[in-house]
C-alpha cells in the first residue's frame, strides 16, 4: 500500500509536515507516515519559499518522498501527454507499480529510451 498526493499544495505540505489532520487527505498522509507506508508528495508550488523548503525537509525526514511534478526532457517528449505520462511513470516506479510499455531512461550512453 502507498499514498500519492498529486497535486500537493503548499497547504497540504504544511499540514503533513506539522502533523495536522484538517481533512481526510491530511489524516491519511499522517497514518501513512505513522505506519511507515510509502507516501509521495508531488508538490506543485513554484517558486518555493524558505517555509516550503523547510516543510519538504520535514516530510522527508518523517519518511515521505517529495517528488515535484517537473518535466524531464531527456526522454525527448513529443508533446505534453508524453511529459505527463513519463512523470506518472516515475511516480509509479517509486511505489513499485510496473507499467508495461513505459519508456525508461537508460543513461546517456543509450541512443534511445527502452521500453519495459
Amino acid at each position: 500500500d502507498a499514498m500519492i498526493i498529486l497535486p500537493c499544495t503548499a497547504g497540504t505540505l504544511a499540514a503533513v509536515a506539522g502533523g495536522f489532520s484538517g481533512n481526510l487527505i491530511h489524516r491519511a498522509a499522517d497514518v501513512s507516515l505513522k505506519e511507515r507506508r510509502p507516501l509521495l508528495l508531488a508538490v506543485r508550488e513554484t517558486p518555493l519559499n524558505r517555509t516550503h523548503l523547510k516543510n519538504m525537509l520535514a516530510v522527508h525526514d518523517a519518511g515521505a518522498v517529495v517528488c515535484p511534478p517537473m518535466p524531464s526532457f531527456y526522454q525527448q517528449p513529443e508533446d505534453l501527454k508524453d511529459m505527463a505520462g513519463h512523470f506518472a511513470g516515475r511516480l509509479c516506479d517509486q511505489v513499485n507499480i510496473m507499467i508495461p510499455g513505459l519508456k525508461r531512461w537508460q543513461g546517456p550512453n543509450h541512443s534511445k529510451m527502452e521500453r519495459s
